[in-house]
C-alpha cells in the first residue's frame, strides 16, 4: 500500500518521530483560539506561523521552543516558500520535535494547509489538525452581518477570489455563483475585486446588492467599508484598501446598521499604551481592549526584591507593638507578606494592629491575604490617607509601620512625622527600569497613531521618557504631539508636569477602574472611531 495513502501506515512508521500539529489561529483576535489551540501551543517545542496568525498568541509558548516566521504577504513578500515550509515541518517532526503549525484562520479554509498535510503523509510523519475560527466568519460577525438570516438567505458560499496562478483553467464558476449563493464570501479578493463584480453582474447579481469589504477583522484594527456590487470595487480604490480584507456580498450586509456591535465599542481602534510593568498591565489592558481599544504594552518599570531586608526584619519582629500598619501599594502588600512568611509568621502577627490601605485595589490584595483593612481614606492617595489618619486626630505618640517602594513618595511620612507620630519606615521592594526598547513606541509616536500615552505611576513616567531618548522637554513635547496623556492621580500627574507634559486624563479615584472609565468619557462613547465607512 502506497503510505502516502494511508494515515495508518504513516502513522506506525512515525512511531520514534515528532508529530506536528495543524492548528487554526482564528481571525485575529486572540480569545479566538479554541482550548486545544492553547493546549499545544503549551507543549510546543517547535512554532511554524504565518502574517495573520496573531503574535499575542506566542505568549502561550515555552520560552526555550524554537519560533520560526514564516509569514507571506501579498506581492511575493514571503519568508518562506510553501516549499520551504513544507521542508521546515518535515525537519522538525523527523528531529523528534513536536511541531505547531500556527496559521491564520482555519487550516482547510484557503489556508494551503491540506498541501502541507499531503507532504507530510508521504514523508511519513505524524500530525493532527486542529480547526480554527475562519476569518468569513468573524468578519461577518463582528462587522454586524450575519451569514445566514432565515428572512434574507438559507445559502452561502466561500470563494477564493485569488486562485492558484499556475492553474491552466479556473475551476471558479462565476456565474453559477451569481445567483446560486444568498450570500457569497471572497477571501483574497481585493486585487481582481473589479474583475470579480463585473462577471458577477454579468451572470445576473443585481447590480445594487449589498456588499461590505472587512479588512483585519475582529481586531481593533479593523475596517469596514460598504457599498453595492456596482460601487464596491471604486470605494475600495478610493480608500486605498489593501489586504487582508475579506469580501461579504448579499442582501444580509445590511442588516448591518442594525446589529453592528463591535465597532460600536466605547474605545474601538483607540491606540493606547500601557507603560505598567508586564506582570500588573494586564488589568489594564484587559479592560481597555473589552471597549474596543488597541494596547501597546510598552512595560517601563520591573518591580524587585531587595537585597537587604534588614528594616523589614527588624520590624517584623516587634509586630505587636505597632499600633497602625500602612499599604501604599498592591507590591507592598505582596512584598511584605512574602518576607512576613520567610519569617515563619502569618496573618496572625497582624492582630494587635490597625490595618490601612491607600486604596480599594490596595484593600484588595490584603484581603488574599486573609487581612481586611479597617481604614480606607477618601482619596486613593498617600496624601489623602495621611489626611483622612490626621482627621481622626489619634496620630501622636502613636506608632505607624509603612512598609513601601525603596524610592517612594515622602509626603505620607512627612506629615504623619510632623503630627507627632512614631514612624517606621521599611522597604520592601524597589522599582528598576525594565529591560525595554523604547524603539516601537518612538516610531508609533513619530508617526502619530498613538492616541493615548497611559501612567499609573511617577515612575512610569520617567523611565517612559529616559527610554524615549529625547534631549530635553521641547523634543519630548514635539514627539509626543497630539497624543493624548492620561495620568491616574495627581502624584503622576505631578511628575508629567516636571517634564513639561500637560495631563489630559485623569480620574478623581486613582484606581484603574477609574482610569478606564476617564478615558471612555474623555472621548464620549457616541463619538465613532473613523475605521468604518458606509457608502450604500
Amino acid at each position: 500500500m502506497d503510505k502516502a495513502a494511508s494515515p495508518q501506515a504513516h502513522a506506525v512508521e512515525s512511531s520514534c518521530t515528532g508529530k506536528v500539529y495543524l492548528v487554526g489561529a482564528g481571525p485575529g483576535d486572540p480569545g479566538l483560539l479554541t482550548l486545544r489551540g492553547k493546549e499545544l501551543l503549551q507543549r510546543a517545542e517547535v512554532v511554524v506561523y504565518d502574517y495573520l496568525a496573531n503574535p499575542r498568541l506566542l505568549r502561550y509558548v515555552p520560552e526555550d521552543a524554537t519560533l520560526i516566521y514564516a509569514g507571506k504577504k501579498g506581492g511575493g513578500l514571503h519568508a518562506y516558500t510553501q516549499e520551504g515550509i513544507n521542508k521546515l515541518l518535515v525537519e522538525h517532526a523527523k528531529s523528534g520535535k513536536m511541531v505547531v503549525r500556527l496559521k491564520g484562520g482555519d487550516p482547510f479554509i484557503f489556508g494551503r494547509g491540506g498541501e502541507e498535510i499531503e507532504e507530510l503523509a508521504a514523508e511519513g510523519v505524524d500530525f493532527e489538525v486542529v480547526p480554527g475560527v475562519t476569518s468569513a466568519s468573524a468578519a461577518a460577525t463582528y462587522t454586524g452581518i450575519p451569514i445566514t438570516h432565515r428572512e434574507y438567505t438559507a445559502s452561502v458560499a466561500f470563494v477564493t477570489g485569488h486562485e492558484d496562478p499556475e492553474k491552466k483553467f479556473s475551476t471558479i464558476d462565476w456565474e453559477k455563483l451569481a445567483t446560486g449563493a444568498g450570500t457569497l464570501v471572497i477571501y483574497m479578493g481585493i486585487k481582481n475585486l473589479p474583475e470579480i463584480t463585473r462577471k458577477l453582474m454579468a451572470a445576473g447579481r443585481a447590480p445594487e446588492t449589498p456588499v461590505a469589504v472587512v479588512r483585519w477583522a475582529s481586531t481593533p484594527k479593523q475596517e469596514s467599508l460598504i457599498g453595492t456590487l456596482a460601487t464596491i470595487s471604486d470605494l475600495v480604490l478610493e480608500n486605498d484598501v489593501k489586504p487582508p480584507a475579506l469580501v461579504l456580498v448579499g442582501e444580509v450586509v445590511q442588516l448591518r446598521h442594525r446589529i453592528n456591535w463591535f465597532e460600536r465599542r466605547a474605545l474601538f481602534g483607540r491606540r493606547i499604551v500601557v507603560t505598567r510593568t508586564r506582570s500588573q498591565a494586564s488589568e489594564l489592558v484587559h479592560q481597555l481592549e473589552e471597549l474596543g481599544a488597541d494596547c501597546l504594552e510598552c512595560p517601563t518599570i520591573d518591580i524587585q526584591a531587595l537585597d537587604d531586608y534588614s528594616l523589614l526584619d527588624a520590624a517584623l519582629g516587634q509586630l505587636p507593638n505597632y499600633d497602625w500598619l500602612l499599604f501604599t501599594s498592591p507590591n507592598a502588600v505582596n512584598y511584605f507578606f512574602r518576607r512576613l512568611r520567610e519569617s515563619g509568621q502569618d496573618s496572625r502577627a497582624l492582630a494587635a494592629s490597625r490595618i490601612a490601605a491607600v486604596g480599594t485595589a490596595t484593600a484588595k490584595v490584603l484581603e488574599q491575604y486573609g487581612v481586611v483593612a479597617d481604614f480606607l481614606p477618601e482619596q486613593f492617595t498617600g496624601e489623602g490617607l495621611a489626611d483622612a489618619l490626621l482627621a481622626q486626630g489619634d496620630v501622636a505618640g502613636r506608632r505607624f509601620l509603612l512598609p513601601q517602594a525603596l524610592a517612594a513618595s515622602k509626603v505620607l511620612a512627612e506629615k504623619l512625622a510632623a503630627a507627632g507620630a512614631q514612624l517606621s519606615i521599611a522597604p520592601v521592594y524597589r522599582n528598576v527600569p525594565a529591560g525595554t526598547s523604547g524603539k516601537e513606541l518612538r516610531q508609533e509616536l513619530s508617526a502619530g497613531t498613538v492616541d493615548v500615552l497611559t501612567f499609573t505611576s511617577s515612575s512610569t513616567v520617567r523611565n517612559c521618557f529616559a527610554l524615549l531618548g529625547c534631549e530635553d522637554a521641547a523634543a519630548l513635547q514635539q514627539l509626543l504631539g497630539e497624543t493624548r496623556i492620561a495620568a491616574i492621580g495627581p502624584v503622576t500627574a505631578a511628575t508629567l508636569q516636571e517634564y513639561g507634559i500637560t495631563t489630559h486624563i485623569q480620574p478623581q479615584q486613582h484606581t484603574i477602574a477609574d482610569l478606564v472609565d476617564a478615558i471612555v468619557r474623555y472621548y464620549g462613547s457616541h463619538i465613532p472611531h473613523a475605521n468604518a465607512t458606509s457608502n450604500l
